[in-house]
């Protein structure tokens, strides 16, 4: 079981945002913080829980998506 924290999680690969290279890269390009980058920019992100899926993961789950007009889906 994952345990709360304040620092965004996939729930696909098991990895925190600072450890998956794609958002490393995407962070640096804008010249925010990992963590900041995923909060404001990862439309899967749950600010509820700090929950989000990857590209990858995402993919991987069927890239789900609530019917229109619902707002993005986002990670349980």
């Amino acid at each position: 079981m994952i345990m709360a924290t304040n620092r965004p999680f996939c729930t696909g690969c098991n990895k925190f945002a600072y450890e998956i290279e794609e958002y490393i890269e995407l962070a640096k390009e804008e010249e925010m913080n990992v963590d900041d980058f995923v909060r404001s920019e990862e439309g899967t992100y749950n600010k509820e829980n700090g929950h989000f899926l990857c590209t990858d993961c995402y993919i991987k789950a069927g890239m789900p998506a609530n019917p229109y007009p619902q707002p993005n889906w986002v990670a349980p």
